[in-house]
């Protein structure tokens, strides 16, 4: 069991990484007026592209993995 929760802790994190990552590009892409070439929405509000509620949600989710990991060993 104690294996598969550290799986997931490493999934979400790499997740919320790749996430967080693509809202970036965005975000820069967008504050320099420029095309943003990585896969990106294009000159639209980075704040309401699917990127930055997905980088939200698996923050969220390892944060709520961590927490109930440190709890359950408590």
């Amino acid at each position: 069991m104690k294996k598969i929760i550290i799986i997931q802790l490493l999934v979400l994190l790499a997740g919320a990484l790749f996430a967080w990552f693509n809202f970036y590009k965005e975000l820069a892409a967008w504050l320099n007026q420029t095309a943003c070439t990585f896969g990106c929405t294009g000159s639209e509000n980075p704040f309401i592209t699917p990127c930055f509620y997905g980088a939200l949600f698996f923050t969220v989710a390892l944060i709520l993995s961590i927490f109930l990991t440190k709890k359950n060993k408590a």
